[in-house]
């Protein structure tokens, strides 16, 4: 039994260390891009924990801040995929191409959210 959960452990830890000595190597964009989504996503946590403990009497609010950070993430996890070199599917995309699209497609993700709010 002890066997198992120590070649367990053995295997989290090597999993770790490709895991951090892959991401070691990627691009400094890349990484902006993925602080990015992580603010996001911590900030869609931080407004449903709020919600979980205040409560959610202005509903339109909640969901117009929630779905606003969700989008957001969506759109920049869209925006590092097309970015990405290794991604030979947007090989032919230029980043200024992408990030054009990227920023528009915010733009009507906020329109919408703000119509949403009334």
């Amino acid at each position: 039994m002890g066997r198992t959960s120590s070649s367990n452990n053995e295997d989290a830890q090597a999993l770790f260390h490709s895991l951090r000595s892959a991401y070691a190597a990627t691009p400094v964009s890349l990484k902006i891009i993925d602080l990015y989504v992580g603010f996001a996503v911590f900030t869609a946590l931080i407004q449903v924990v709020y919600m979980a403990i205040v409560g959610s009497f202005p509903f339109n609010s909640f969901l117009s801040g929630v779905l606003s950070c969700v989008g957001t993430a969506v759109l920049a996890v869209c925006l590092r995929i097309q970015v990405n070199k290794e991604n030979k599917e947007f090989k032919d995309l230029p980043p200024e191409r992408a990030f054009a699209d990227f920023v528009l497609c915010n733009l009507v993700l906020h329109l919408v959210i703000m119509n949403f709010l009334g």
